[in-house]
């Protein structure tokens, strides 16, 4: 028997080598996730100083919450930033907790195994196709929340987990994604369009983005402009719908 690190084991076992999988692996920090989880918190501090409470509820109609928050009507009559901007603002304190912890926790899984360009492609079109799914269901509501970008992020970590030959439930995160989806559907108040809205468009962002290429051979920057391009399409479709 031969000593090794791990034991003793027999002569022909010690000098074999162990067989290394190589995945692609973007690297980094997950920066983009950081500045996500900043800007939401600044947008939150703004609703509070020009009026929206602490705990939830929109105050008086000059605040940014009354102003930014998407709104058919006024998304009719031309006030198209509310399509991006609803998903930066939120309705109390644990409603931005609740989104930017798990922002936090799937963003440092995804960002750096996808590259900060697609994360970011991902994210933004999970958060278009939110605002589209909320103009359809509920389109005279006051709807604000990242819940449906952090939706897509879920689904899109899913996919890529899949995709690399990990198990989503071994992970847990499929768990977690049923169980958000119960909670979307059993309580009250909660923006069932913008969640599964956002869902479909970040899982299909990174269906472009990871599966696409290899079925047709498409280069790397060409999946990127179709993902692109879905994001301009949800933000169009939105603007009609309303």
């Amino acid at each position: 028997m031969t000593a090794t690190s791990v034991g003793m084991r027999c002569p022909e076992c010690a000098r074999q080598k162990t067989r290394v999988v190589r995945r692609a692996y973007a690297g980094g920090d997950p920066i983009l996730t950081y500045t996500l989880i900043g800007m939401n918190v600044l947008a939150y501090v703004g609703g509070v100083i020009s009026g929206s409470g602490v705990g939830g509820g929109v105050g008086g109609g000059s605040s940014v919450l009354a102003k930014a928050a998407l709104y058919g009507p006024a998304v009719a009559n031309g006030e198209v930033w509310r399509i991006v901007t609803s998903g930066f603002l939120h309705y109390g304190l644990f409603h931005l907790l609740f989104n930017m912890y798990a922002l936090y926790i799937i963003g440092q899984m995804l960002e750096p195994a996808i590259g900060r360009l697609r994360f970011g492609l991902i994210y933004f079109v999970a958060l278009l196709c939110g605002s589209l799914g909320a103009l359809i269901v509920t389109p005279n509501a006051l709807t604000a929340g990242a819940s449906g970008a952090v939706f897509g992020i879920m689904g899109a970590a899913i996919l890529v987990m899949r995709h690399r030959g990990i198990d989503p439930m071994q992970s847990g995160l499929a768990v977690w994604l049923g169980l958000n989806l119960l909670i979307t559907f059993s309580v009250s108040h909660i923006s069932i369009g913008g969640h599964i809205g956002g869902l479909i468009g970040g899982t299909l962002a990174a269906w472009v983005l990871v599966e696409l290429p290899d079925r047709v051979g498409l280069p790397r920057y060409g999946a990127d402009i179709v993902a692109g391009v879905l994001g301009i399409a949800a933000f169009v479709a939105a603007i009609a719908i309303a």
